[in-house]
């Protein structure tokens, strides 16, 4: 700002006042010469130094945001919802990426508090003991996504994965099968996988169906590759299999790729489901049976959610916990 003053040659008082958004400048003479401060600061690749401003406004102007990745179209759609969610009201979104780790997560929002976000959104609801803690401690609104935690920090919006997987076992159910599997990720690795994981087991018991045949795959993500050795591997455990749920239509479309390669029917030999509506689910033949989400939704009643929160902070109040429930649908396709 020195710089710029000696330029110009004002001072940084004037500098600081020809950058303040709420300044008014009625003169024709000061609005030329605020115009002149803002070119000379263009020219010099001048930046406000927002953390001055932090201190002095208690707004940071940006909120925190984790997500497990990026590669996963159903969590960058998320983001999407929830940048566009916040366009126009000055806050900027600081997105982190905890790689379907929990310590990683808690590693993640020590730095993120730090830099003093106006709000949290995290991504699930299960969290280490001292991330909980940060969460609960932070003394900004937080949101937990994509799950619905029986304790929760404070806001949620999500569903419950459990919930949509046992409404696809009973579609299943309904259209005759009854030797039906689950396919997903080794459950310490993925919450809502695991979450998944519990809704098929709970849904073949109210059946009276067998829920042990249950299979782990590897890591979250759970890939393509996955769902390839998954199938080949159920099939030879239990070869009286009917139909496969997979934890989502990554594996779901490589197991229907390798049962195509081997010559196996769909859904002739093995029927085959997956979860969260990819684009993969409805471009691949037969067209996967899925568990369609809003994704982009999460994202936006997240944001929407968030600012009424935040103003509710700047005002000195707190808003007043909420859970929103984000619809799902069950779509039966080809592959059933």
């Amino acid at each position: 700002m020195a710089d710029v003053a000696a330029r110009v040659g004002v001072s940084k008082m004037t500098v600081s006042r020809a950058l303040n958004r709420n300044g008014t400048h009625t003169r024709s003479s000061s609005e030329a010469l605020r115009q002149q401060i803002l070119k000379t600061c263009h020219e010099m690749g001048y930046v406000i130094d927002q953390t001055a401003r932090t201190f002095s406004s208690k707004r940071s102007g940006f909120v925190a945001a984790l997500i497990p990745t990026l590669n996963n179209s159903n969590f960058s759609d998320t983001a999407h919802g929830l940048t566009a969610a916040l366009e126009g009201s000055g806050l900027q979104v600081l997105l982190g990426y905890t790689d379907y780790d929990a310590d990683t997560e808690e590693r993640l929002l020590r730095a993120m508090l730090s830099r003093r976000p106006e709000a949290v959104v995290v991504t699930g609801g299960r969290h280490t003991t001292a991330a909980r803690k940060l969460l609960k401690g932070a003394g900004v609104p937080v949101i937990e996504t994509w799950d619905l935690p029986d304790d929760p920090v404070e806001h949620t919006v999500g569903l419950s994965n459990a919930e949509a997987v046992g409404q696809m076992v009973r579609q299943l159910h309904l259209k005759g099968y009854r030797n039906i599997a689950f396919l997903g990720g080794v459950p310490e690795s993925d919450a809502r996988g695991a979450d998944r994981r519990r809704g098929f087991e709970q849904a073949m018991r109210r059946l009276k169906l067998d829920p042990r045949r249950s299979l782990s795959v590897g890591q979250a993500p759970v890939s393509m590759e996955h769902g390839a050795q998954g199938v080949a591997l159920l099939m030879q455990r239990w070869p009286d299999t009917e139909a496969l749920v997979c934890v989502s239509d990554h594996p779901a479309f490589g197991a229907l790729a390798e049962c195509q390669r081997r010559g196996w029917k769909v859904p002739g030999r093995l029927a085959i489901a997956g979860f969260g509506g990819f684009e993969v689910s409805s471009s691949c033949h037969p067209q996967l049976s899925t568990v369609v989400v809003d994704c982009v939704a999460i994202g936006r009643t997240s944001g929407e959610l968030l600012l009424r929160a935040i103003e509710a902070a700047r005002g000195g109040r707190r808003l007043a916990p909420e859970t929103i429930l984000i619809p799902y649908r069950v779509e039966m396709r080809g592959s059933t």
